[in-house]
């Protein structure tokens, strides 16, 4: 299955102690699952300890609905992008493109501010998507974002807790920018968020890590919808795996994931991504330039298998990306975009080393329009049963 959940335990929060008795209360009751949650159970241990009863939800934004309760037509809903990257995220929730023959529509969102670190990320998001991006670190930029958005988007980064990386968990210096996220969540207040990372956040070295993020979510008083996508059953050439924590007002319908297009025995194959491409010459205009990296005995040593989707597009492979599946040579960039659903049109700033990492770096885009067009769907006011329903297919509760 593509959605995975995983039974709670108690938390160690460093926190006030009322605040962490009451989150204890709503988070940590061991042995059961978190999308149990029940805003009633954390409410009365609220009162009975002398805190506030409810948590301040963010505003509806003021501007009319449609009757169908949608936002109207012409009226885009505004997003804040960080950790923008080259803008694999931003790409599918805006839409308007064309991957392997199909048409993924336009959305009615706009991003208003986006940010990255990378020069050579920006360049490639200015390229491509305009140039509403910010270049520089993100802690100095937070007062640059406009005061309110309809939704805030962002793939913090994971490499303190990829399998690959040092172990450092939330701790680390880069994947502890999600905290970023969370304060800028706190100070924009916006309709809704959606934070990308890594699978192995949910694995068991990860625990603290994972339990700390969805904490800090939670106390921004939105309800949580949190689960592990496989891009491969949307569409995706990729059997890539990442978790997405998708925030919802609670006065908003609650967040349902998308339903997977795709079962195993339909997957989108390598062969079917890149078949028009293997008797393309080099063409560094068209990023179809590959690494002549030698063997390396640590990795990248797998060649694509043709009839299955390609293996996961690694950020920091310095050069030891994947073999072709017939051909003697690494996989091109452009070949690496495809598996990651980047449009042909989509053409990258850089050089091969910066384009790996890009590339690597990016939320695939046909992934992140499925994510996007669902969330769609919530921005209307939600019914009783609607919010129950949420928290039954995977929603947690923030403490009330």
């Amino acid at each position: 299955m593509a959605a995975h959940h995983v039974e709670s335990s108690p938390i160690a929060i460093d926190a006030d102690p009322g605040e962490k008795r009451g989150r204890d209360a709503a988070l940590a009751v061991p042995r059961r699952s978190l999308q149990d949650g029940s805003q009633s159970v954390a409410r009365d241990f609220r009162v009975e300890n002398g805190l506030p009863a409810q948590v301040r939800a963010p505003e509806l934004a003021s501007k009319p609905l449609a009757a169908n309760g949608t936002r109207k037509v012409q009226e885009r809903l505004k997003i804040v992008s960080m950790f923008s990257g080259c803008g694999g995220m931003d790409l599918g929730f805006t839409g308007g493109f064309e991957f392997l023959g199909r048409r993924y529509d336009a959305l009615p969102f706009q991003v208003v501010w986006a940010n990255d670190i990378k020069p050579a990320a920006c360049r490639t998001y200015r390229r491509n998507l305009g140039a509403v991006i910010h270049e520089g670190d993100v802690w100095k930029l937070l007062e640059t974002m406009p005061e309110s958005a309809d939704i805030i988007v962002g793939g913090f980064p994971c490499q303190d807790i990829s399998v690959n990386g040092n172990g450092a968990g939330v701790d680390g210096a880069r994947s502890g920018l999600y905290k970023a996220m969370v304060e800028a969540i706190r100070r924009v207040r916006p309709r809704a968020f959606v934070a990308e990372n890594v699978a192995g956040l949910l694995h068991r070295n990860n625990e603290d890590s994972y339990r700390r993020v969805l904490t800090d979510f939670l106390a921004l008083g939105y309800h949580v919808h949190h689960q592990i996508y496989r891009a491969a059953d949307y569409g995706v050439p990729q059997t890539r795996e990442r978790i997405m924590f998708v925030g919802t007002s609670l006065r908003m319908k609650a967040f349902v994931p998308p339903s997977p297009e795709r079962t195993k025995d339909a997957w989108i194959t390598a062969r079917q991504a890149l078949a028009d491409l293997e008797e393309l010459p080099e063409d560094r205009s068209f990023n179809h330039i590959w690494s002549l990296a030698e063997v390396s005995p640590e990795q990248g040593n797998r060649r694509l298998q043709p009839d299955r989707p390609g293996y996961t597009i690694r950020a920091e492979c310095h050069g030891n990306i994947q073999w072709h599946y017939r051909l003697p040579r690494r996989i091109s960039m452009r070949e690496a975009a495809r598996i990651q659903s980047f449009p042909d049109r989509f053409i990258f700033e850089a050089g091969l080393r910066e384009i790996e990492r890009q590339v690597g770096n990016a939320v695939p885009p046909v992934l992140a329009w499925h994510i996007a067009k669902a969330l769609l769907a919530c921005f209307r006011p939600a019914k009783a049963s609607e919010k129950a329903d949420g928290l039954r297919l995977g929603g947690v509760a923030p403490p009330a």
